[in-house]
């Protein structure tokens, strides 16, 4: 199992654990991981311990004082559109497109284990609206692309079989569609959960272009090297209290 396999199955075993999904549900998931039965009850084993002991711990703390809210600030998200684009090897890429009206640079968006849904084409149209064109990727385009799965569980099974090579190399070839796009300007990246570890990872591959890249959770690389990376890098992990 890679790093990204992991990844996924504990994301699964994590819904299980705060009761999102059933455990009939979670070893379906898991199965469709590639997780065998012995292997995948002690993963969930394992997390509802976890959780357990996190709510023990919770309940005996005092609460804290919260702060109020801040007030939202809306953006005026600008439309996206579907494109084709020119990967590797001349394979085709598909992603979701937001222009902004005075590009002040660009945004590669790399989406969650269920690949390119509506909310990541959501993203992409705000950091549009906020001046920066975005290109949401999908990295299921070798498959046919997300939209060809009928079931998102299918979809995460085939990210978790894609080779970290080919996925990575997509990226890159993001990156040197955002710059064709938007000549001149500056170029980043933004990741979430999945897209965050892709994030790390094509920071570690010695991909210089990027002047900037948030990678939201994700695994990073086991012996990653951010060396040959010229980006400014905001990473953010956080962990809600269970209760």
């Amino acid at each position: 199992m890679t790093e990204l396999q992991r990844y996924l199955a504990e994301e699964v075993a994590e819904d299980h654990a705060d009761g999102l999904i059933s455990r009939r549900e979670a070893l379906r998931r898991l199965g469709l991981l590639g997780l065998g039965a012995a292997a995948s009850a002690s993963l969930l084993t394992a997390f509802l311990a976890a959780e357990a002991k996190a709510r023990v711990r919770a309940a005996s703390r005092a609460p804290a004082a919260t702060r109020p809210a801040a007030a939202d600030v809306l953006v005026a998200a600008r439309p996206t559109r579907e494109i084709v684009f020119k990967g590797p090897g001349g394979r085709k890429l598909m992603g979701a497109w937001a222009a902004a009206t005075k590009p002040r640079g660009g945004v590669l968006v790399i989406h969650e284990n269920r690949g390119l849904n509506d909310s990541i084409r959501a993203i992409a149209g705000r950091l549009a609206g906020s001046g920066y064109s975005a290109l949401a990727i999908d990295l299921l385009s070798e498959e046919g692309g997300t939209g060809s799965f009928e079931d998102k569980l299918e979809a995460m099974s085939a990210l978790g079989a894609a080779p970290e090579s080919r996925l990575v190399a997509d990226l890159k070839a993001g990156v040197t569609e955002l710059r064709r796009r938007l000549p001149g300007k500056k170029v980043a990246a933004i990741g979430f959960c999945f897209g965050g570890g892709m994030t790390w990872r094509l920071l570690a591959s010695k991909e210089s272009r990027l002047a900037a890249a948030v990678p939201f959770y994700g695994p990073f690389p086991e012996g990653g090297n951010l060396t040959g990376s010229k980006a400014a890098v905001l990473g953010i992990y956080a962990s809600s209290t269970p209760g």
